[in-house]
């Protein structure tokens, strides 16, 4: 029997460690093999290569089970004879559907290391292979399930092995260190696996020295990775003492239970840009976390967030669409997240994912679209209209906070005005002139301007500040726009005074109302003229001088 373990991936970078896992448990039966597409592949050439084989195991998720369920349609009508199994967290719930597509011949249930290998054993005599959900005779079966994975028999286990060594370092490759989670946020699939089981302390060790030596990103998928403190600190002596220049991991931390010691670790162990730490906020409102089973200390989080982020590169999750959380609660969590100034901060909204308590949750009043990602539509707390209105906040953010086009204008608005507002309205902008996924650097900045110039026409620092964004974005000197640079004879001067290699350097020197490093260092805006200067040496980012011409870090 030939039997290929697959899934589309939602990035060419994006690595599935779940297939990686059932190969190398299996590798050794006659005719499996393994091989990753992504969603934007032809659908017609991956059901070519499909069909080829007698069964096809698919890994499904939110993110690709329309494609999957397409893509195995053309694998039947190319062979009638290829049988289609179906696995992963999109699956394993309220299947129903699912498995009555005609294309559609098993679902495995949960966990699939202890039925994906019996399949393979029995196949095709399938009555014994437990969590199997399958069909006979036009009736629709479900197999008992079987007992946890004991996750001690990954013992020597090298999920990578069989990647090609050199094709790793420009993926994202991931690690787990534990499956379950302590915490029952009923918006989560976690929630429903409270037993925390770690792997082999020898496995991870070996498996990360592994993705070290091969790959560059490197995320670890434990849901909450800070539960045991001498484990996380296990694990970061490990990765400074073996890690690559160019390796940069990154751990889903819950920060209000961040242990004094990690933190004094960090403080003295860890180097500056080596670790980013994932951390789901959420919300502020307490309501609203209590009413999904979510524990948390804002307070608490903001003040580690604070502490660490001069060594951390943090990424701040917010969740649109709990219940209690009405838009002005909304409106005040982010502005709250926003002014910890994390380099990420992504704004996402609720999902009724199959399997979660969420779903039962009718006292709330809750519409969401039927179809992946179930994405809510309405609530009691939320109108249509206003999740309409916060969609177009989150594509501002996204463009110019998450995607570093106005990070120093972005600063600034938050502490003068409502970064809430400001973004609401940008984005409200935005999308009348433009497409929000296709534009060019030029309308990122005219329509920046043009929302400034309507609503706070009289603020020349934001302006200017517009600016200072607009020039820092570039290797090499752009186009002058925005604001002037100083008359050519001053500019020549000032070159001269301050000894500038004009040969092998490139300025431009502006004449600002206000001093840029003062604002970058404190956050705060002293009024005067200063002379701006940004040096281009055509290869790196655009570096900002100070007065003595030392680099000010932004």
């Amino acid at each position: 029997m030939r039997s290929l373990l697959t899934t589309l991936n939602a990035k060419y970078i994006h690595t599935n460690l779940a297939i990686r896992i059932l190969y190398e448990l299996n590798y050794e039966k006659e005719g499996l093999e393994w091989r990753e597409f992504t969603i934007k592949e032809s659908k017609d050439e991956v059901a070519q290569f499909c069909s080829q084989f007698d069964v096809v195991a698919f890994s499904c998720y939110i993110w690709n089970i329309h494609q999957t369920l397409d893509v195995a349609k053309r694998i039947k009508a190319l062979n009638s004879a290829t049988q289609i199994l179906l696995g992963g967290p999109e699956v394993s719930y309220e299947y129903e559907d699912v498995i009555a597509q005609e294309a559609v011949d098993f679902i495995i249930l949960g966990e699939g290391e202890i039925p994906f290998s019996q399949f393979l054993a029995s196949y095709p005599n399938t009555d014994h292979v437990p969590n199997l959900v399958r069909k006979l005779n036009g009736k629709i079966l479900v197999n008992p399930m079987a007992p946890q994975f004991n996750v001690k028999n990954f013992e020597h286990s090298m999920p990578y092995r069989f990647d090609v060594p050199e094709q790793l370092a420009n993926k994202v490759l991931y690690i787990e260190t534990s499956r379950g989670c302590p915490y029952k946020c009923e918006f989560c699939l976690a929630s429903l696996d409270n037993k925390v089981r770690y792997l082999p302390d020898s496995t991870i060790r070996a498996t990360l020295l592994y993705m070290m030596e091969h790959g560059r990103v490197i995320k670890f998928l434990d849901r909450t990775f800070n539960i045991k403190r001498d484990f996380t600190i296990g694990i970061f002596q490990f990765i400074l003492e073996h890690h690559r220049p160019q390796n940069v991991f990154q751990f889903e931390i819950t920060a209000d239970i961040l242990h004094p010691d990690i933190i004094e670790f960090i403080h003295q162990q860890v180097p500056k840009g080596l670790f980013r730490f994932e951390i789901g906020i959420q919300t502020v409102n307490q309501k609203a976390n209590l009413e999904v089973s979510r524990k948390q200390s804002f307070e608490k989080t903001r003040q580690i967030i604070k502490e660490l982020d001069y060594k951390i590169e943090m990424h701040l999750d917010l969740i649109v669409g709990l219940p209690y959380d009405y838009w002005k609660d909304i409106k005040y969590s982010i502005e709250e997240v926003f002014k910890l100034y994390a380099p990420e901060m992504q704004l996402g909204f609720l999902k009724f994912l199959k399997g979660t308590t969420m779903r039962q949750k009718e006292q709330h009043g809750y519409v969401y679209d039927p179809n992946p990602p179930y994405q809510i539509i309405e609530s009691k707390y939320l109108s249509k209209e206003e999740l309409v209105k916060i969609v177009k906040l989150e594509n501002a953010l996204e463009i110019y906070w998450n995607g570093k086009k106005a990070v120093n204008t972005l600063r600034y608005v938050s502490a003068k005005y409502s970064i809430f507002d400001f973004l609401l309205g940008l984005g409200t902008l935005f999308g009348e002139l433009r497409d929000y996924h296709k534009y060019t650097l030029t309308d990122v900045f005219d329509i920046l301007l043009q929302y400034a110039e309507e609503n706070h026409i009289e603020d020349v620092v934001l302006k200017e500040l517009i600016a200072i964004d607009y020039y820092l974005h570039f290797k090499v000197k752009p186009q002058v726009r925005f604001i002037q640079e100083v008359s050519k004879s001053e500019r020549n001067s000032l070159i001269e005074k301050y000894r500038l290699n004009h040969h092998k350097f490139r300025f431009v020197i502006l004449a600002l109302n206000f001093n840029y490093a003062l604002f970058v260092r404190e956050q705060r805006i002293e009024k005067g003229p200063n002379h701006f200067f940004i040096q281009y040496n055509g290869i790196s980012r655009a570096e900002v001088l100070d007065v003595h011409f030392h680099p000010v870090e932004i």
